[in-house]
């Protein structure tokens, strides 16, 4: 292999193989640029389709907050409600549902 490497030499294709590989090269890394530069696009047109929304004072912020943890909590007794077979369990669930549900009433859903 050495004696064709050294025959490529003084052909000139050497220089031929190394510029071909090099436009690849610069190729490749265009095109990785050209992506990252569509990526911005979007995420930019993204942001513009998606105005911020307005911001909340601490307090509905809280309530938001406080809304949203008592709806999970709901879920979570509703699903362990339906697996539940224990009677005992089942009532356990049902006062905490009832006790959820009059609570989120309270805030005001």
């Amino acid at each position: 292999m050495g004696g064709r490497l050294r025959g490529l030499r003084h052909s000139g294709c050497v220089a031929i193989e190394l510029l071909l590989l090099s436009n690849a090269i610069i190729s490749l890394m265009a095109r990785g640029w050209e992506s990252k530069s569509v990526e911005a696009q979007q995420n930019e047109a993204a942001a513009r389709k998606n105005p911020e929304k307005p911001r909340l004072t601490r307090e509905s912020a809280t309530q938001f907050r406080d809304k949203e943890n008592l709806r999970l909590s709901l879920q979570s007794v509703l699903q362990q409600l339906e697996r539940s077979r224990d009677p005992r369990h089942r009532a356990l669930l049902e006062r905490a549902l009832a006790d959820l549900q009059r609570r989120i009433e309270t805030l005001g859903s």
